[in-house]
């Protein structure tokens, strides 16, 4: 039986299926146009005073700049360009101060998740004191999300009122038979069960994989205090209900929300999930395809 009410839409990199260029804010501009009720951007700290809209640490991955996003100032970060394909773009790369400013002049009711990609602790707090008072404007309309817990746990302790969100592939994963797999990423290991998890519980089975997978999930949720949102891919979601354990269930019953990323139209695999998991409850679908997607659901 499908959910009373459908998933809020979360646009995954100020995505409008396409148009402007991700984590710009011309990208974020066009998401509040067309009424979205959640906008998803990668941030990551700057040298000073702010942080900037990219997915990953070196400049150069997706800037014309070059070196490390924390090794860059806001002045450097103004001159800055978006590439594709190793060009320079029209699109130029956003402070979050500027997002923050974007929102708060359009006013409404939607909502700015921030992917936090500062996994590494910072040696001091001021990174996420700065963050925290960057974003204090927006009140409930912002929320932070993370792989990395201890930014979240340091974070509450800073900011009570933080609406927070853990991704949990730091810590569980499934793969396809075969799928290539990055040895560098957290979980590393294979285990017992068929997931990818580095915890002792996963050597051997001592339980039923639903059991096992509960008891995960119980583990997980206590990792951050007052934690909001959890942040599971589709294809992890989705396995797991083969193997008989529902986390929007575990989840509602501890109070928090579950996200399924990322649910995108042209593909196949992901929309057949899709369906199973509007059965599931799920209550939220990070996608790059909002305005396909929200007719795909309207079709139902």
């Amino acid at each position: 039986m499908l959910p009373i009410r459908p998933p809020v839409i979360v646009h995954h990199m100020a995505a409008l299926d396409g148009t402007s260029h991700p984590n710009s804010l011309e990208a974020v501009r066009d998401c509040l146009a067309a009424g979205a009720q959640v906008i998803e951007v990668d941030v990551t700290a700057l040298a000073d005073s702010d942080y900037l809209l990219v997915h990953d640490s070196l400049l150069e991955s997706e800037t014309t700049g070059h070196g490390p996003v924390g090794a860059c100032s806001v002045a450097q970060a103004r001159e800055l360009l978006f590439t594709r394909a190793g060009r320079p773009t029209p699109f130029r790369v956003p402070l979050l101060s500027e997002v923050v400013e974007t929102l708060l002049s359009h006013g409404g009711s939607t909502r700015l998740q921030l992917d936090l990609k500062n996994v590494v602790p910072f040696p001091t707090d001021e990174p996420l004191r700065r963050l925290v008072e960057l974003i204090r404007p927006l009140g409930e309309r912002v929320s932070v999300s993370t792989n990395a817990d201890w930014q979240l746990r340091r974070l509450r302790a800073l900011a009570p009122w933080l609406d927070l969100g853990l991704d949990i592939h730091f810590y569980l994963d499934w793969h396809a038979s075969g799928e290539s797999v990055d040895p560098r990423a957290y979980p590393r290991r294979c285990g017992a069960y068929g997931y990818w998890d580095d915890h002792p519980l996963a050597t051997q089975r001592f339980w039923t994989t639903a059991e096992y997978l509960a008891d995960r999930c119980g583990m997980l949720v206590g990792l951050v205090p007052g934690v909001r949102t959890f942040y599971v891919s589709h294809v992890l979601l989705a396995r797991s209900l083969d193997d008989g354990f529902n986390w929007a269930d575990a989840l509602h019953d501890a109070g928090i929300k579950l996200d399924a990323w990322t649910l995108d139209t042209n593909d196949p695999a992901a929309m057949v999930n899709a369906r199973r998991l509007l059965g599931a409850g799920v209550d939220q679908f990070t996608t790059n395809t909002p305005r396909e997607l929200r007719a795909w659901l309207t079709e139902l």
